[in-house]
């Protein structure tokens, strides 16, 4: 039995075989900024403690996490593959028994599920991957590897930086093709030269049009809930940095 990890978040998808959860901040070992479930490895926090709250993520999967080198790209790849993973900000997998990851502190966690337990998939949609097709990429790579369309998958959208706090210039835009002068739904003039940006707002849009129709989540502010959740927006500029998060979806084994 799986163990139970307090605080987390369990997507629920149509099989029963998809398994899916978002840690939140909640149930670790970790102590100050990275209180306390902290499964980031990179962000200065002390190892030991960040392997003690990736064996308790772990558990609480029943599942082999596999984590990523996200670098902000559109690079997907197919698990399992050789150790070290490459850099890439999503993963496909058709194999039970093996969970998609994908870290995050305020940028979009994206869970995918094919038709009858045919594969799975993780994104990590920050603004740049967003604007850069990340998620046209993975649902392309899940269609191929499942062996369906794109209308036939499941779509989970996890906590990020919410639409009142996600404070963006003009670059942003730019990134999306778009003037500073337009009018856009998913971009409110909130200052001059600022935006405030709606990322899981974006992230459906860029879903629905791929033909998308069952999508899920999408609903939590990582910067507005400080006990729940990091954020890096929030907590970089007191602390240096912040701690992680991380999302997983899995197929289990028969």
């Amino acid at each position: 039995m799986n163990e139970d990890l307090p605080g987390a978040l369990r997507p629920r998808f149509a099989s029963p075989r998809v398994g899916a959860l978002m840690s939140t901040r909640v149930g670790g070992v970790s102590h100050g900024v990275f209180d306390s479930l902290n499964l980031g490895s990179a962000v200065g926090d002390d190892p030991t403690w960040v392997a003690e709250n990736r064996a308790r993520f772990s558990r609480a999967l029943g599942a082999e996490p596999r984590f990523l080198k996200q670098v902000h790209g559109q690079r997907v790849v197919r698990l399992p593959t050789a150790e070290p993973l490459p850099e890439a900000d999503a993963c496909v997998t058709t194999e039970p028994g093996i969970a998609c990851v994908i870290q995050v502190a305020d940028c979009l966690p994206v869970l995918l599920a094919a038709p009858e337990d045919r594969g799975v998939a993780a994104a990590h949609a920050g603004w740049r991957g967003l604007a850069g097709g990340v998620l046209e990429a993975t649902v392309g790579a899940l269609c191929e590897a499942a062996g369906c369309a794109p209308a036939e998958i499941e779509a989970w959208l996890g906590p990020c930086i919410g639409p009142r706090r996600f404070e963006v210039g003009g670059d942003v835009l730019a990134g999306f093709g778009l003037a500073p002068e337009a009018e856009h739904p998913r971009f409110l003039p909130h200052a001059p030269g600022k935006w405030l940006a709606d990322l899981p707002g974006l992230a459906r849009d860029r879903l629905r049009a791929l033909g998308l129709v069952r999508i899920d989540g999408g609903t939590w502010c990582t910067v507005e809930d400080a006990s729940r959740f990091f954020s890096f927006r929030r907590d970089r500029p007191l602390h240096g940095n912040s701690g992680r998060m991380a999302a997983a979806i899995w197929i289990t084994p028969a």
